[in-house]
């Protein structure tokens, strides 16, 4: 692991921050280093509202938008929400679908099976409107790149509205309007959002028109919040505040489909890592084992013995999920390994019967091994299909644009992406995609980093630190959890391996006789001997509190130590 300090920001400004906020210089360091240099940065910061969400007409045509929907209502025209089979297009055709719902009741959704149809909008879908008197499709989290389809819905006396994030090709679709912040010629505030994001934008611009209020819409923001945290935008702007919100109502007063996923959960108050790791799993595991339509179904039910018996379909969906990454990803291990293929700037692997659905995490899980680019291609069809993940701070889309003559089509962003291509055309692929990267990637960044805010001694830890830390949750991209540096520190003497492997490390450590704390390093077992016989070593660390039997204590989660 490469350890990296972050730079220190001008001692002027964290001085006159900590200064007007009346906080330790340690808490305006980490507040400048996030972009918050004022008091009013960090009101927002700390204190989000509802009142700092912009305008939803400030987005390029929102209004045409509006009309069109408003049109279709009074027309008592049929509308048909569109929308991805994953957590962020889930949960918004679940949030539009059921606001036109609560008053218009000529409202369908469709979701493309994962298998038959891929990613985005699909032929099928549109025969599917037109066999059955659709004249307007809103597609959401999907569609930018969809010329051919809006053309031929169009040939069809199909209208659509596209609401999207992902980045525009060289021109748009013909819709009657295309959502989308990323437009170049759309000036909206903030562009970061989610397709959910997008989607709670349309509804708040309808909503207007209907004289409700953003506060209205509240209930809604339990599916933005899960959105937000499932598609890994950053926790910044207008997103902090609806993650923020969006929390609060999962914790206090969920939709029924939310409250049957978390009801076995122990824990009192839920964090959007809770939303990451129990809440979104457990939605895409629908689309990925059986049909997207399962987690829409369970969004929009609300009856809570009903939601009960889809969130236990979908918890075995989960199960399976987990039993098929985990097996796929000991082939793909193999595989690299048989074909010698360890020391590469890139990974590519393909196997034909490998489950399309959790494709993209078993990427994810080979990055673990070998950190470095990587593309996970099996059989759809009569083409391959691939998920691709990248490691930090490198432009896997990019990467694919320099070799998309070889790609039948390709959609994402910097981190994620997927494609498909001719079987024929795998190996020349898989050679440019490892030239490019071979020469466009620093090499640094091939080895993970743990990028470290600030160093400090176990005496700057007190409950008033950890009461204004506790405040900058929601974590996520651009807003980590901090990750401090102490050195010189030494183990009690009560190291141990914990877990059935012994994979964990449990310790209990000083600094120059300061109080001492316990610790837990997971996956940190092996480092074991380097703490024994009270060895000073350096940790890099989040601090948590643990809570046992109703006690709270404050405790270290190591993430390196040497």
């Amino acid at each position: 692991m490469r350890w990296t300090l972050k730079p220190k920001p001008s001692p002027e400004k964290v001085k006159a921050l900590a200064a007007e906020l009346k906080v330790a210089e340690l808490i305006a360091m980490l507040l400048v280093q996030r972009g918050i240099e004022t008091y009013e940065d960090a009101r927002q910061f700390f204190r989000p509202s509802l009142d700092d969400l912009h305008d939803p007409y400030l987005m390029k045509d929102m209004d045409k938008a509006v009309t069109r929907i408003e049109t279709a209502i009074a027309n008592g025209e049929n509308i048909l929400v569109f929308g991805d089979y994953d957590v962020d297009g889930t949960t918004a055709v679940s949030l539009l679908s059921s606001y036109l719902k609560s008053y218009y009741p000529n409202v369908a959704t469709y979701i493309p099976d994962r298998y038959d149809e891929g990613y985005g909008i699909s032929y099928k879908g549109i025969d599917f409107a037109d066999d059955n008197g659709f004249s307007l499709i809103i597609a959401l989290d999907c569609g930018i790149k969809s010329i051919d389809h809006v053309a031929y819905a169009k040939s069809k006396n199909i209208d659509f509205i596209i609401c999207d994030h992902h980045r525009p090709g060289e021109s748009l679709p013909e819709a009657i309007a295309v959502l989308d912040p990323k437009r170049e010629d759309c000036h909206y505030p903030y562009d970061e959002l989610c397709g959910c994001g997008v989607g709670f934008k349309l509804i708040q611009a309808l909503a207007q028109n209907r004289n409700q209020t953003t506060e209205d819409l509240l209930p809604y923001l339990d599916l933005v919040a899960t959105a937000i945290a499932a598609d890994i935008v950053p926790i910044t702007g207008e997103n902090r505040t609806l993650a923020k919100f969006g929390l609060e109502v999962i914790n206090t007063n969920p939709r029924p489909g939310i409250k049957a996923l978390v009801q076995n959960v122990k824990k009192k108050v839920l964090t959007i890592t809770d939303v990451v790791f129990i809440i979104a799993p457990r939605i895409n595991a629908a689309g990925r084992i059986k049909h997207g339509n399962e987690a829409v179904a369970l969004l929009t039910e609300y009856d809570l013995d009903q939601a009960e018996i889809f969130a236990s379909e979908i918890e075995q969906h989960n199960s399976d999920r987990k039993e098929l990454d985990k097996q796929i990803t000991i082939e793909a291990l193999d595989q690299i390994e048989i074909n010698q293929e360890t020391d590469k700037f890139t990974t590519v692997v393909y196997n034909k019967s490998w489950h399309k659905g959790v494709i993209g995490i078993v990427a994810s899980r080979l990055i673990e091994t070998y950190y470095r680019p990587t593309i996970v291609f099996t059989k759809s069809g009569d083409k391959l299909a691939a998920s691709a993940r990248s490691v930090k701070d490198f432009d896997i889309y990019n990467a694919l644009e320099a070799c998309a003559n070889h790609l039948e089509q390709f959609g994402g962003h910097m981190y994620a992406a997927g494609m498909t291509l001719k079987e024929e055309n795998y190996t020349a692929f898989k050679e440019a995609f490892e030239s490019t990267v071979e020469e466009t990637i620093p090499p640094d960044l091939l080895t993970p980093e743990i990028s470290v805010d600030a160093e400090i001694n176990l005496t700057d830890i007190n409950e008033k630190l950890i009461r204004i830390l506790n405040q900058f949750e929601p974590f996520g991209p651009q807003n980590m959890t901090p990750v401090f540096l102490s050195k010189g520190l030494k183990d009690s003497g009560y190291a141990k391996g914990i877990g059935a492997n012994e994979d964990h490390l449990k310790l209990f450590v000083k600094q120059y006789g300061s109080q001492g704390f316990g610790v837990i390093g997971f996956g940190l077992g092996k480092k074991i001997d380097l703490v024994k016989n009270q060895n000073s070593f350096d940790a890099v660390y989040c601090i948590d509190e643990n809570e046992f039997n109703g006690n709270v204590t404050v405790q270290l989660r190591l993430k390196d130590l040497r």
